[in-house]
């Protein structure tokens, strides 16, 4: 039975983000997607469905880009106030475990869905560990979302292929300097 962890709903939200912004997404995509973070099959998605959640992807790159935690609480709470409804428990009809879904039911629109749990699990992430809980990279070629939920320095890059590829330049470019 998949369990629900909120680090795993933002590690999600990361990855569609990516998958609906980075890449040109097609229903089946997102469904996989989705699977390959938990979401049990099958999965019907529209492209409309893809449409929204695209948007919904584009709102929360402005929470990524947040300079600091109180400007991602900021946007956060307008997040919530906007999409969140009363926080319920869901097991999907038996077929997952317990977890706590902030859409309007079960069978909410898929955007909303994705906006509102990315949102929550955000926000519970920004809460436990009093700091940015996401970002973009700060390749000056890249800029795609990552997850940061370590306990060391905040994260600057999306994975080490973009941090060396930042070093290298950096370091060609003081050579060329001397």
């Amino acid at each position: 039975m998949e369990v629900h962890s909120t680090k795993a709903m933002a590690a999600r939200a990361v990855a569609l983000c990516e998958a609906l912004l980075w890449q040109e997404p097609t229903p089946g995509s997102i469904a996989g997607v989705l699977r390959a973070h938990g979401e049990p099959g099958p999965l019907e998605l529209s492209p409309g469905d893809v449409r929204a959640m695209r948007a919904a992807a584009e709102r929360l790159m402005e929470l990524f880009a947040a300079p600091s935690a109180d400007e991602a609480a900021r946007l956060l709470n307008r997040l919530l106030a906007g999409t969140a409804c009363p926080p319920r428990l869901t097991d999907h009809g038996g077929t997952t475990s317990w977890h706590l879904h902030v859409d309007r039911d079960d069978d909410a629109p898929w955007a909303e869905w994705f906006l509102a749990s990315s949102a929550m699990s955000m926000a519970v992430l920004l809460a436990d560990h009093q700091r940015l809980p996401a970002g973009l990279c700060a390749s000056a070629t890249c800029g795609r979302p990552f997850l940061d939920t370590s306990g060391g320095s905040p994260r600057r890059y999306c994975s080490p292929r973009c941090a060396t590829r930042e070093r290298v330049a950096a370091h060609r470019a003081a050579s060329r300097d001397l």
